[in-house]
């Protein structure tokens, strides 16, 4: 497995992530949140033009790859004392296939290239897979909270978080 950087300079990879994430979270969110709060939530958070802008803001946007071809994309920040995760989605087909901790590895490794000692991300309360995945990599429910996010929409999540300790990354990409 590897992993491709989106630049905000590259239009072509801009687009294809776009649309990447518009065929994953429309087949994966439409059910869990109706398609109207999808629809607004693909094009307030993953258009070409909001992903552009988190790169600005200091996101890391990835394609990861098998066998040369995208299976899932995830992103990230520094936030505070730990590193955000902001997005980690693969294609229904790509799904248990062991990508998640292959994934996460990486994810791991750059917190401590930036010296961050937990990983902390917002996950649906109704997200029962994504839950019993996060919780299998030893995150741990630490609150809730209700995000109003326009549109009269909120999200309305758990907030996990991973301790890095420093035996934790497999490294097995």
């Amino acid at each position: 497995m590897n992993f491709e950087q989106l630049l905000a300079t590259d239009e072509d990879k801009l687009m294809e992530m776009s649309r990447m994430a518009t065929e994953i979270l429309r087949d994966y969110y439409d059910p869990l949140v109706g398609k109207t709060q999808n629809d607004y939530m693909l094009e307030k958070f993953q258009s070409i033009e909001s992903i552009r802008d988190q790169l600005d803001r200091g996101y890391h946007y990835y394609f990861a790859c098998q066998d040369g071809k995208p299976v899932g994309f995830f992103a990230f920040y520094p936030k505070g004392s730990c590193l955000y995760l902001s997005k980690i989605y693969l294609y229904k087909t790509e799904r248990r296939k062991g990508y998640f901790g292959k994934i996460l590895d990486f994810i791991i490794l750059k917190a401590r290239e930036v010296n961050l000692p937990a990983i902390e991300l917002n996950v649906n309360k109704y997200n029962n897979l994504a839950i019993a995945a996060y919780e299998k990599q030893g995150f741990k429910n630490i609150r809730s909270e209700k995000n109003d996010i326009g549109g009269g929409f909120y999200m309305d999540d758990y907030v996990y978080r991973l301790e890095i300790k420093s035996d934790e990354a497999k490294l097995s990409y």
